[in-house]
């Protein structure tokens, strides 16, 4: 599931993952506080975390302040 647009905005989906990782969450949390399927947003995360929109601490997923400039 991309989560950049080819013009470089995030899809809606992407947005509102970043949205539900303020706090530390584990894929499992996010998958269900936003009502994607598991797979979906584990793809999404790793895609994030190429670009630096989401970092990962101890098994969990937080929005950096590069993901949030992007919301």
């Amino acid at each position: 599931m991309p989560c950049i647009n080819p013009d470089g905005t995030l899809t809606e989906s992407a947005k509102t993952l970043l949205k539900a990782a303020y706090e530390p969450m584990s894929a499992e949390d996010l998958a269900k506080k936003i009502g994607l399927p598991l797979y979906k947003v584990r793809s999404s995360v790793r895609e994030m975390m190429e670009v630096g929109l989401i970092k990962e601490t101890e098994g969990k997923f937080l929005i950096t302040g590069k993901g949030k400039a992007f919301l």
